[in-house]
């Protein structure tokens, strides 16, 4: 996929909080997938926070702001969505809702092509910027409605949405290639639980991961703004 294997902008002192964060917040909770865990070591998290951010806090366990009522998501959470995807280093991604960029460039480590839609212009020209500067160019970014998807290079793989929906949009739904996966957080403004769909024909499985929370999916096919 021709990314560097080493990162402008990391440091010994990153690379060293990145490998106490896999064991202690991945590993030691269940986390197995090689591949995905590789990607967490690769990737220099502190680069996809708000300018400002101690370095220690961008590798801590919990979320953090970016700006626009956003957030970069907890590590474990970003790890187990995409441990839910399963994915192979062919397939082609969907991502709804960039914001920082740091869930588009865990996915770009791990398959062949990432399309990712945020609604708000600032934070999508900001993630292309870094992946830019990271090497990143079979991710494309879009502005626009994610919940609408991203028709144009659909179907996909693997959706995953990094914000909370009531329901599974059905633009999502039918962008789905058979056999791929879908992961999104479903339910109320304040708590959802993620939720895992396979597409077997026009059959979509549904499972249940676990509790989580979310910002709110706003569009068309989400909640009003």
């Amino acid at each position: 996929m021709g990314i560097t294997a080493c990162f402008p902008g990391d440091t010994d002192a990153a690379r060293t909080l990145r490998e106490q964060m896999v064991m202690d917040q991945l590993e030691r909770r269940g986390v197995r997938d090689a591949r995905v865990l590789e990607a967490f070591r690769r990737l220099p998290r502190h680069l996809f926070c708000s300018e400002g951010t101690p370095i220690d806090s961008a590798y801590a366990d919990r979320p953090l702001g970016i700006g626009c009522g956003q957030t970069i998501s907890q590590p474990l959470m970003v790890a187990e969505m995409t441990v839910q995807l399963r994915l192979k280093d062919t397939d082609r991604v969907l991502e709804i809702g960039t914001g920082s960029g740091y869930q588009a460039a865990v996915l770009a480590l791990l398959v062949a092509e990432v399309h990712t839609v945020e609604r708000i212009g600032c934070l999508a020209e900001q993630a292309q910027a870094r992946f830019r500067q990271l090497g990143f160019d079979h991710v494309h970014v879009h502005v626009g409605d994610g919940t609408c998807g991203w028709p144009d290079a659909a179907p996909y793989d693997a959706i995953v949405v990094t914000a909370a929906a009531p329901d599974l949009p059905e633009p999502l739904r039918q962008q789905l290639a058979d056999g791929g996966r879908l992961a999104i957080p479903v339910g109320p403004r304040h708590v959802q639980d993620l939720v895992v769909w396979e597409r077997q024909g026009n059959a979509f499985n549904r499972h249940e991961w676990g509790g989580c929370r979310f910002v709110p999916l706003i569009g068309r096919h989400g909640w009003p703004d």
